[in-house]
């Protein structure tokens, strides 16, 4: 009657396949995983400030708020962040109800940036070497400076890359100079109209 190649299932194999399916879904898809620990802690503290800092160095338009809104509501993942804001989508405003953690303050203080350095020319005279232009340039400070332009022969561009150079650090010191006796007369004009009100 019963044919011994073909197998049943009976009762205890039936219900240890059955348990087993059982035990396999929920380890799958409902056990709290090692990430969905980190990400429902991040939920509940907020934003890492330190991930708030990176994607602020990388956009500093966007508003520390919705980034902090934005970080709490995808689990604190910089990533999606970011490629939200690249896709060009945007962050959503944070509802008025959401209160961000401030970050505590840190315990070592914050110096301001040092100053940049100085420079060792305090001024372009020093700094392109045109003292001696000035002394040697004695020029009737009536001159007018269309006058003095008008009367330079138009150079034209050359081949050389030296003689380039040269003519564009000659203009250069030209507009340096042009600039200093322009303000060196507004300078005594100003004096002159001084000692005429007084």
């Amino acid at each position: 009657m019963s044919d011994p190649q073909q197998q049943t299932l009976n009762l205890p194999s039936l219900v240890f396949v059955v348990i087993l399916v059982g035990l396999s879904i929920r380890y799958f898809f409902f056990s709290p995983s090692a990430s969905t620990d980190t990400r429902s802690s991040n939920r509940g503290r907020g934003a890492d400030p330190a991930h708030v800092d990176q994607i602020l160095q990388m956009f500093p338009q966007l508003n520390r708020r919705d980034i902090q809104w934005d970080l709490q509501r995808n689990g604190g993942s910089v990533q999606a962040t970011t490629e939200r804001v690249l896709g060009g989508r945007g962050l959503e405003r944070p509802p008025p109800s959401f209160q961000p953690v401030q970050p505590p303050p840190s315990s070592t203080p914050t110096r301001p940036a040092p100053p940049p350095p100085k420079s060792s020319h305090p001024d372009l005279i020093t700094r392109y070497n045109l003292a001696s232009r000035i002394s040697a340039a004695s020029q009737p400070e009536d001159a007018a400076p269309e006058e003095e332009e008008a009367s330079k022969p138009q150079v034209t561009w050359s081949q050389s890359k030296a003689e380039r150079q040269a003519l564009l650090q000659k203009r250069r010191e030209d507009m340096v100079l042009a600039a200093r006796r322009k303000m060196e007369q507004r300078e005594r004009e100003r004096a002159k109209g001084k000692a005429k009100e007084v």
